[in-house]
């Protein structure tokens, strides 16, 4: 559905140049969520506005459904960007119209019938769950509230790609949990296929299918959410998963673990998690396993357990228990102090 063959983007500011993205490439298949994780200053919105050409890119290539859109005119590039819906961290409401016209003036300036428009406004409005709201002014409605309007809005000119620019990180938990409901809604009942950028990680596992990691401009990671959480390779990503899903542990309570035996992170998948793994190690192998602390990430299909494990017994007993252990297809990292 989208493709960005090595793009790159650099920005000129007086003698300064400022390399915002260096040969990025992925894919985004139609109908899948895909998200990109940075921190700030990784280049993440850069690289979302490059998909409809807000951002023109400084070499490289995008292409939409197969079209290179580098390559469009004005007229079909205007015809594209209406295939792509947008939604922004801050809204981008007009405070002097309310609801149901902030949602039909950019119809209206489309050309959209008068009919049409009232009828996508009704539909989109119960989507979002706002349609007893549609007279109300933004300075009426929460944070959360204005973020419906404005994915009804996206939604109103039926795209086929809705791009999401940080759409829930100036949200409480609370509101950003019932706005990933609603994309996860838009996602499966529409069928449209979502790129998001985030710098939250809860973000990603609760409702993308595949994740890129970005960082200084480039693509260092990407795969399957399940992949990249459960065996992230680079530095960067493992410090993403671990301060979103590791353990921490008081120092004292470290050192003492650790001088008396072995501390293991299990993550546990799919039929790994059904197993009694942990009662086979005292039975089997004479290692005697205390779990210090355990816990659940809910990923969009599926469940990871995750559990810190003290392992005390001999240490070529302990090699054996953790050889058994990955054998059930039971991921193991040791934690070192």
């Amino acid at each position: 559905m989208i493709q960005l063959q090595n793009v790159s983007k650099t920005f000129v500011t007086g003698k300064n140049k400022i390399e915002a993205l260096n040969d990025v490439s992925l894919e985004i298949q139609k109908g899948e969520i895909f998200g990109v994780i940075g921190y700030s200053g990784a280049g993440k919105s850069t690289l979302i506005r490059c998909v409809n050409l807000l951002e023109h890119p400084t070499s490289g290539y995008v292409f939409v459904d197969g079209t290179d859109i580098g390559g469009l005119g004005s007229n079909d590039l205007r015809k594209l960007r209406r295939k792509i819906g947008m939604i922004f961290q801050g809204y981008n409401l007009l405070e002097t119209a309310n609801v149901y016209d902030n949602i039909a003036i950019p119809l209206k300036l489309a050309g959209v019938p008068k009919k049409v428009i009232k009828e996508r406004a009704a539909k989109y409005l119960e989507i979002v769950g706002l349609q007893d709201r549609s007279q109300a002014f933004p300075s009426q409605l929460s944070g959360g509230q204005k973020q419906r309007v404005a994915i009804a809005r996206a939604l109103a000119h039926e795209p086929e790609v809705l791009l999401s620019d940080e759409a829930t990180s100036a949200l409480d938990p609370a509101t950003t949990d019932s706005i990933l409901e609603l994309l996860l809604k838009v996602n499966r009942e529409l069928g449209i296929t979502i790129f998001l950028i985030t710098h939250e990680l809860n973000v990603i596992q609760r409702i993308c299918d595949r994740v890129a990691v970005m960082e200084k401009g480039r693509i260092i990671e990407q795969g399957s959410v399940v992949d990249i959480f459960t065996k992230p390779r680079e530095p960067l990503t493992k410090q993403f998963v671990r301060n979103e899903s590791r353990f921490k542990i008081p120092d004292p309570l470290l050192k003492e673990l650790l001088s008396t035996g072995e501390l293991v992170n299990l993550t546990f998948l799919g039929e790994s998690a059904k197993d009694p793994a942990l009662a086979t190690l005292a039975r089997k192998f004479d290692v005697l396993p205390s779990i210090i602390a355990g816990g659940i990430d809910q990923l969009k299909d599926q469940s990871i357990g995750n559990l810190l494990v003290h392992l005390k017994g001999e240490t070529g007993k302990i090699r054996d228990a953790v050889d058994f252990l990955q054998s059930e297809h039971i991921i193991v990292e040791e934690v070192i102090g």
